[in-house]
């Protein structure tokens, strides 16, 4: 493989190359990183519900608490 680059001008390897690549990949490169990406929006939505959940909870314990001891 190397002795066929060799031959070739600088720009085959490192445009026309990766272009083609792009070309080739691309859809499964996008769908790859729309997948990660959506996943992360996920997490951090899960994240953001579970710190919710667990702050309304706590307003809550610590509400219903001062309450009995009235």
């Amino acid at each position: 493989m190397r002795e066929i680059f060799a031959g070739m001008p600088w720009w085959v390897k490192w445009v026309a190359v990766p272009v083609i690549a792009l070309v080739v990949f691309g859809g499964l490169i996008a769908s790859v990183v729309g997948f990660v990406i959506g996943l992360l929006f996920k997490v951090l939505v899960f994240a953001a519900l579970v710190g919710g959940l667990i702050y309304v909870v706590r307003k809550f314990v610590v509400g219903s608490s001062s309450h009995s001891d009235w």
